[in-house]
């Protein structure tokens, strides 16, 4: 759940509660001063019809008076001190229905009789009076809650820039240009400052780190080439020795192809080096069509060897600009692994087009697990004694960085990588051999 929606929600949970209970605290006030007021009426009228009483009783004789909401009539009980104030209904024909009242009701004395006095009067207008009040308040309390409500998001929206800007560039950042990445320092809240020059230490820590590593691994690399091809010839020399036995010569041979591949990992990861310094920028444009059927030829041996059987469709011609030595490393290697890990008498299947390169092939080998597939040093053919696990790497970081999206799928022992210009979908299947 986002935060903006999340706060929202914790307004809405107190808003709610405080705007009810607030709606119901006026109805109940505005309810209360219009029975006071028509309390204060009441007795106001009880003095008046007193006062009428002892004037029409004055030359003596009771006083009776019965009306719907007037009640005079002498009573043999005694007097009330405080006049009773209550609700009540009185049934009207004329709707039809049980009328409120507010009744005041009071046994006093008048010239020393005592008279029962009940006063009412309708509750009908103020009824009415109430019920439009409350509607009014109703409609000011939800455009009050909305109005607040809109407020607050866009309040929120505003604030919360900063912090969207700078997740955007996180997530548009790239470990090559992690020195251009720089987090606005500037904004109007101070605890996005702080993040912000955190971020931008973070970033450059980053960066340094990075420049540390890549420069490292290119003069490792470097460095081992002459050591290692020393190495192979003078192992190969031994070699040639008449005087060697079995065992001497067994083991110089185990040498010589440690020895080879580990030039192959050192060769891998200058490549990458290379790739990463962008030392193979190029404008010109390669067909993979053509690379892939010098690859078929280069490996017809080893293909005919294990009576593999190669299907391939060019349906269009897969140009891109690439490095001729990029273009042949991509290829090498997925022509090459759909070989090695094939079976003798299995199928490979090509199919290409202008936005589309898929190769398939047949394996004794399980799926790749995701997390392993573009990884280095992860040999994911453990029997592969032979493998540094740097190919499929390789195929990634080429693809990365000449706009191709790469995807693999295994199922029912047919194995298949995808190659597709980045926004460009589709595909066709592993297909069938």
């Amino acid at each position: 759940m986002r935060l903006l929606t999340k706060t929202t929600l914790y307004f809405l949970l107190a808003m709610v509660p405080l705007l009810t209970a607030g709606g119901f605290y006026l109805f109940h006030q505005f309810s209360r001063e219009l029975n006071q007021e028509m309390d204060a009426e009441l007795l106001n009228d009880e003095v008046q019809w007193v006062r009428y009483i002892a004037e029409q009783t004055e030359n003596g004789g009771p006083f009776i008076l019965k009306t719907p909401e007037l009640l005079i009539y002498p009573v043999d009980e005694d007097v009330s001190n405080l006049p009773t104030v209550t609700d009540t209904y009185q049934f009207q024909a004329i709707v039809n229905a049980n009328v409120p009242y507010r009744q005041l009701s009071q046994v006093l004395f008048v010239r020393g009789i005592p008279y029962q006095v009940i006063i009412r009067k309708s509750k009908v207008q103020q009824s009415v009076l109430v019920t439009n009040v409350t509607r009014i308040m109703f409609f000011v309390f939800t455009g009050l809650f909305a109005v607040t409500l809109l407020f607050n998001w866009f309040i929120s929206k505003r604030l919360w820039k900063p912090f969207q800007r700078s997740l955007e560039k996180i997530n548009s950042a790239e470990l090559q240009k992690m020195e251009a990445v720089y987090f606005d320092k500037d904004t109007s809240v101070q605890e996005f400052n702080e993040l912000n020059a955190a971020l931008n230490t973070m970033a450059n820590k980053i960066h340094n780190d990075y420049i540390t590593m890549k420069e490292f691994t290119e003069d490792a690399a470097h460095e081992m080439q002459t050591p290692l091809a020393v190495a192979q010839s003078k192992l190969e020399l031994l070699l040639q020795d008449t005087g060697l036995n079995d065992e001497q010569a067994s083991s110089i041979v185990e040498a010589s192809t440690a020895i080879k591949r580990l030039a192959r990992l050192n060769q891998s990861l200058l490549l990458l080096a290379k790739i990463d310094n962008n030392q193979y920028e190029t404008n010109e444009t390669i067909s993979l069509n053509a690379v892939t059927s010098k690859y078929l030829s280069f490996f017809d041996a080893i293909i005919k060897d294990k009576a593999i059987k190669v299907a391939a469709t060019f349906n269009g011609d897969f140009n891109i600009k690439m490095h001729p030595m990029l273009a042949e490393s991509l290829v090498s290697n997925l022509v090459g692994n759909a070989i090695k890990y094939n079976y003798t008498g299995g199928n490979i299947l090509i199919d290409i087009s202008s936005n589309h390169y898929s190769i398939s092939n047949t394996s004794e080998f399980s799926a790749i697990a995701p997390g392993l597939l573009f990884k280095r040093f992860k040999n994911t053919r453990s029997t592969d004694d032979n493998s540094n696990g740097m190919g499929l790497a390789i195929v990634k970081k080429i693809a990365d960085t000449h706009q191709l999206a790469i995807s693999y799928s295994a199922e029912k022992g047919v194995h298949q990588f995808i190659i597709t210009k980045k926004g460009i979908h589709g595909g066709s299947s592993a297909g069938n051999y």
